[in-house]
């Protein structure tokens, strides 16, 4: 990665089931890998049955990839598993400014502190 600005969090939201489809996408376009969090959809339509209100069950999908790979995914995630797909999937991204614990955006980020870090 070319700094620490490049560092995303990609955020996949899809219903629960499709995670498989989504981590193939995913994979396919550059990603190590990815985190899926059981999550449940709480919109203005709410379901019900026999006046019991059926919840929505989601699947958050969680990536830190670099701002390239985060538009590529993105792309895809629009024209295969969009909002009009039974995916129902939205996608987002966020600002990553710092972590540890992963192997390799990490390396890169170690390395553009240090080098801040020499030259102040």
């Amino acid at each position: 990665m070319e700094s620490s600005d490049q560092i995303k969090a990609l955020f996949i939201v899809i219903n629960a089931g499709y995670t498989d489809t989504i981590m193939d996408i995913v994979r396919a376009e550059g990603a190590g890998g990815a985190t899926v969090i059981n999550a449940r959809g709480e919109g203005v339509n709410h379901e019900s049955f026999m006046g019991i209100t059926i919840d929505s069950e989601k699947e958050i999908i969680l990536s830190l990839v670099d701002a390239a790979t985060a538009k590529r995914i993105m792309c895809q995630i629009k024209e295969k598993a969009g909002w009009k797909s039974p995916l129902h999937g939205i996608c987002f991204v966020m600002p990553v400014n710092k972590a540890i614990g992963i192997n390799a955006p990490i390396k890169d980020y170690e390395e553009e502190i240090e080098t801040k870090a020499e030259t102040k």
